[in-house]
């Protein structure tokens, strides 16, 4: 039996001051760590939020390879510090262990390790192999004709790899409705950004002609992310793709918008900066 999520019951002001709070553990675990990746994390903090903590998610942290869960699958990998810390406050492990964040031996390794951790369904380091991995399971779970929803989430320079299009036309020749993709569209990558490096705009028309159901919300927007992922479990012979617009350092002026972030860590002082910013927000 599926445990209920634990913030169920909290309002959306309260699902909001969790994400201040582990925006404020990222920061801290990041500094610590002193290698990882900060802009992309701090940015899709509420598309994980409303998936583990927004009442869509069916998972058991006591029964974590419980057959019925739903599965997901963390394509773009070096968002790492996020899905941990999401992780420790869905109960899986103590919050302590963030602490260890690419320590030596510590199975919170750079990268997703999926035998390491509880919680975790795939390991991931490369970008653009999820979606190919998700698609695997979800065709699994129509042969075995299992209940339960993929979800995937992606980052949109993923979309320069050409393994995520073939995928994507996969998935919609197999009608594959039992599967959810979260694009975060924060226009940056480790280069610069999207538009510069590979335009990929019309993004929306572009999985919409390959048979896609697509929705495109605000990213930071909690309601609208929760609506969207309960719509998607209402549409039926085609995979459906939400594609969440954020903003990368979302919470930290210094670090909004700039790529420069996408694999920097923050310094001690940086840090203290960056935490009194988040701390404002709570006023």
């Amino acid at each position: 039996m599926a445990i209920k999520v634990q913030n169920l019951s909290k309002s959306l002001d309260d699902l909001n001051a969790l994400c201040r709070e582990i925006r404020k553990t990222l920061i801290e675990i990041l500094a610590e760590a002193k290698s990882g990746h900060t802009a992309g994390p701090l940015g899709a903090v509420e598309q994980y939020v409303a998936l583990y903590f927004g009442g869509v998610l069916k998972y058991n942290p006591q029964e974590p390879n419980w057959d019925l869960r739903d599965r997901v699958v963390i394509s773009n990998g070096h968002y790492a510090p996020l899905i941990y810390t999401i992780l420790a406050y869905a109960g899986y492990f103590s919050r302590d262990l963030l602490k260890t964040l690419r320590v030596i031996d510590s199975p919170l390794q750079g990268h997703p390790h999926r035998q390491e951790l509880p919680g975790l369904e795939t390991s991931s380091g490369p970008v653009g192999e999820g979606l190919s991995q998700a698609i695997g399971m979800a065709i699994a779970a129509k042969l075995d004709k299992k209940n339960f929803q993929i979800y995937c989430l992606l980052g949109d320079g993923e979309h320069d790899e050409g393994n995520t299009w073939e995928a994507v036309m996969m998935a919609s020749k197999l009608k594959l409705d039992n599967l959810t993709v979260l694009i975060d569209r924060n226009n940056i990558q480790i280069d610069g950004y999207t538009e510069e490096v590979m335009p990929l705009e019309p993004l929306r028309q572009k999985y919409e002609s390959f048979g896609w159901y697509v929705l495109e919300v605000d990213g930071h927007n909690l309601k609208a992310l929760i609506d969207a992922l309960y719509c998607a479990k209402a549409i039926f012979e085609k995979p459906v793709a939400i594609i969440c617009h954020t903003i990368p350092g979302k919470g930290v002026s210094f670090i909004e918008n700039k790529y420069e972030w996408h694999g920097r860590v923050p310094s001690k002082e940086e840090a203290e900066k960056a935490l009194a910013e988040l701390n404002e927000l709570n006023n």
